[in-house]
């Protein structure tokens, strides 16, 4: 079984450094940094960021989707399993996951019931996932609007160049468990059609 990291962190910054830079210091060697973590607040309620590795040697993904549900540094749930179906399918070695909502809930509509959905860390880790990733997939589904959020983080994410899976009805970038497997990620254009590459 491969060993995995968790972090329970105040700074998630300091949390992003520990899962980013070891493996590009050293390569040639088992990594400090497990194949797979997450980063969490103290409470356990916001989860930052979540990575898998399959491959130090090649480049990461980022999906930016709603909220955290189950998944965590030992387990995946079935966005998760999907995701790195496609990360895999597309030639990447690993991936990393943020969200609009740092707030940890099975339900999207339980986002409406907290205080802070969005979580202290606030726009970091989307920004450090950002300049990590080789390619950034938008993938939030239509739950991105509340507290216009999706206008936020396209405007924080503004500057890189961005994909999704294809647009809802409601011109949100799709989901990964509502597309089907051999989908490829086509650039993101809001509300209209998202083309092709």
């Amino acid at each position: 079984m491969a060993a995995r990291q968790v972090f329970y962190v105040e700074d998630v910054e300091d949390a992003h450094t520990l899962q980013t830079t070891q493996p590009a210091v050293r390569p040639s060697v088992q990594p400090e940094v497990q194949p797979a973590g997450a980063t969490f607040d103290l409470s356990g309620r916001y989860r930052y960021t979540l990575w898998r590795v399959w491959d130090f040697a090649a480049p990461r993904v980022a999906f930016v989707m709603l909220n955290p549900s189950t998944a965590d540094a030992e387990r995946n749930d079935p966005t998760i399993r999907r995701c790195i179906g496609l990360a895999k399918a597309w030639g990447y070695g690993g991936l990393e996951v943020v969200n609009l909502f740092a707030y940890r809930a099975t339900r999207p509509q339980d986002l409406k019931r907290v205080d802070d959905p969005i979580g202290e860390a606030g726009d970091r880790p989307l920004i450090a996932a950002a300049e990590q990733a080789a390619q950034i997939i938008l993938a939030w589904g239509n739950g991105g609007a509340l507290y216009q959020r999706d206008r936020a983080v396209l405007a924080l994410l503004s500057g890189y160049p961005l994909h999704c899976l294809g647009l809802t009805q409601q011109q949100q970038p799709r989901h990964p468990l509502y597309v089907p497997s051999g989908t490829v990620p086509i650039r993101y254009s809001p509300h209209s059609e998202c083309t092709q590459d």
